[in-house]
Order: structure tokens, then C-alpha cells, then sequence
């Protein structure tokens, strides 16, 4: 397994042309020379303050400290296979390389449009494709949920807190499955609601307002603490939180306290899960640039830094030394995280 490089310093998100012009039709002539990176963004597109923002911080660090170039490309709710395979094509057939779908969606069609365009390298983030040209790039979610967990616990004033996930699937439970095992193993007594905005929808990563109408009604019964994995609807479970005092909400992703269209509730964003997409793309893209390009499965774990729970505001300061420890004894094997959810 490929060390994971840690991210020096944070990096400034420049401003970036979302292009959802039609794709060119398929080919299997790939262009003489590469034009940069081609990033193909899941729904919500980057100024989701969260998955998508993070995969465009990558390439923001690439074109800033590689020189590349990049276009982007944004996917639509209820897209089919061949819609995101015509997108990928796309990108490679104008000479982008690497090309990268970003999320568990665009796993398929990876793998299949791959094959097609043997002298490009791809890479998925969030799933496993086969191919030899492909980069999966898998992190350790449950870990850094479990954190979260542990910290919401302790936090909590009412003993009830809550998971919000957007779709109902093995990817975001894993979010689910960290943050309730780190609550109960925190304190057995508290409780934890989960629920999921869609069954099997991707829609459930662009309803910010399904999301704030679920995390009103729990705020409204007693829950203080609400974590959300849910990409760009987890904005309106922050707005809910953020409009009820003595309550707080839990980021994902991205560091969401850090991100300017949340700012107005910052101060009730105790805490984010940092999963660092932004490192394995720019890993992804010098590693084309310097012609080693890195290929197979990549695990971004919390022993390497590929999952993280962040500092901003100071919130948990007081807890700090507590999650430092568990943290530690995630890395030595010592607490064992589930991936799955106990129902």
C-alpha cells in the first residue's frame, strides 16, 4: 500500500468554470497530449461546502503547484450509467489525463470507459473499478465517524443525538456505523436516531431542504448534536442547528467551519470528519505528471492521515486529549471500527 502524503497546508479554493456542455461521442483514439485533469464532479458540483469541494481543492493544489490545467464537469440528479459514461468520454477523448469521477457513482462506468482509453490514467474516488489505468481511491470513513461519535457524546447535554445520511447504501454506512458504535461506546445510555433522506436516490446529496426539514424535527425533540453525510444536503441540517441555541452540528468531508457559504453558522459547527479527497487527487495527478501514475487500491486510513476530525473553532478543546487517545488506539488496532450498521 502507497503512503499517503499529509497536506502541508490548506489551500486556497480558487474559483472554477463548471462546464455541463455535451459530451463527444465515444472513441478509443485518445489525444496526442495531455491538457491537464479532467475532474467529474457527483451531484451537487463543487460548491457542495463538502465532498465535491474537497476533490477541487486537489486539483486547485495542482494547477497552483503543478502547472496543470483542469475542466470540470458537474453530474445531474437521476443520471444513468450512459450519462456518466459520455462524460468521462469526454474528458479523455479531449486529452485529459488523469480523468476523475468523483464518488461511488461513477464506479462503472470507470471501469468501462477505461478499457476504451488504455494510455490515460483514471481514478475513482469511493469505489473499486478493475482496470489497469485505474486508481481507487478508498477511505476509512467509519474511523473518522467514530470520532465523531466519541465527540458528540461527550458533548451532548441531553443524552439524544442524531445521523442524518443522504442514501441508504454501503458507502454511507459506514458513516452511520462509526459515528453510533463511537457514541455507545462513549456512553451506552445515549440515544442515537439514524435516518437516510433517500433509500436509494442521489438526489440525497443535493435536498438541503429535505435535510433541514429532518434535523428541525429532531432538534425539536430533544436532540442536540446532529451529524450528517450527505454532501450538499447536510447544509440545510446546519442551517436547522445553527437557528437553535445550545445545539450543534457535525461537518463532513470538508472542514465545513472553514467553508464561506456556512460561515453564518460556524459557531454551531462543533466539529467536521475530514476526508482528505483533495490529497488523493493531487497524489493522482503529480503521479501522471511525473509519469509514475499511481494505479490499483488506495486506503486512505486515519493511521495515514486520509481521514481526520478537525479543530476548527476550538470547540472541542476540552475533550481534545480524550479523542486524541481513541484516535491512537484506532491507528494501533486497539479499538476496532465496524463498517456496517448494527439494526
Amino acid at each position: 500500500m502507497r503512503p499517503v502524503t499529509k497536506l502541508a497546508a490548506a489551500v486556497t479554493a480558487t474559483a472554477a468554470l463548471v462546464l455541463t456542455t455535451a459530451a463527444c461521442g465515444e472513441s478509443s483514439t485518445e489525444s496526442g497530449s495531455d491538457k491537464g485533469v479532467g475532474l467529474a464532479f457527483d451531484v451537487g458540483g463543487r460548491d457542495d461546502h463538502s465532498f465535491n469541494e474537497s476533490a477541487a481543492r486537489g486539483v486547485d493544489k495542482a494547477k497552483e503547484e503543478l502547472g496543470v490545467d483542469a475542466k470540470m464537469m458537474t453530474a445531474k440528479n437521476n443520471e444513468t450509467e450512459a450519462d456518466r459514461e459520455q462524460r468521462l468520454t469526454s474528458l479523455a477523448n479531449a486529452g485529459y489525463n488523469p480523468v476523475i469521477g468523483v464518488g461511488f457513482s461513477y464506479g462503472k462506468s470507470i471501469a468501462k470507459v477505461a478499457k476504451k482509453f488504455p494510455d490515460t490514467t483514471f481514478g475513482v474516488v469511493d469505489s473499486v473499478a478493475e482496470g489497469k489505468n485505474v486508481d481507487s481511491m478508498l477511505f476509512s470513513e467509519h474511523e473518522g465517524s467514530y470520532l465523531a461519535g466519541v465527540a458528540a457524546a461527550m458533548k451532548t447535554k441531553t443524552d439524544s443525538v442524531g445521523f442524518i445520511g443522504g442514501v441508504d447504501n454501503a458507502l454511507i454506512q459506514k458513516f452511520e456505523a462509526g459515528f453510533v458504535q463511537g457514541v455507545k461506546d462513549t456512553n451506552s445510555k445515549i440515544k442515537v436516531r439514524s435516518e437516510y433522506l433517500y433509500p436509494n436516490n442521489d438526489k440525497g446529496f443535493n435536498d438541503p431542504a429535505a435535510a433541514k426539514e429532518k434535523a428541525q424535527g429532531w432538534l425539536d425533540d430533544d436532540v442536540d448534536v446532529i451529524y450528517t453525510a450527505a454532501g450538499q444536503s447536510g447544509a440545510g441540517s446546519i442551517e436547522a442547528v445553527g437557528a437553535k441555541k445550545g445545539t450543534w452540528a457535525i461537518g463532513v468531508d470538508s472542514d465545513q467551519y472553514q467553508q464561506p457559504g456556512l460561515a453564518k453558522y460556524k459557531d454551531s459547527i462543533l466539529t467536521s470528519v475530514v476526508k482528505n479527497v483533495d490529497v488523493a487527487v493531487f497524489d493522482l495527478v503529480k503521479s501522471v505528471q511525473d509519469e509514475k501514475p499511481i494505479t490499483g487500491e488506495q486506503r486512505y486510513t486515519l493511521k495515514e492521515d486520509g481521514v481526520s476530525l478537525s479543530e476548527s473553532g476550538g470547540f472541542l478543546k476540552d475533550i481534545q486529549k480524550d479523542l486524541d487517545k481513541v484516535a491512537k488506539d484506532i491507528a494501533d488496532g486497539k479499538v476496532k471500527v465496524s463498517e456496517r450498521p448494527s439494526r
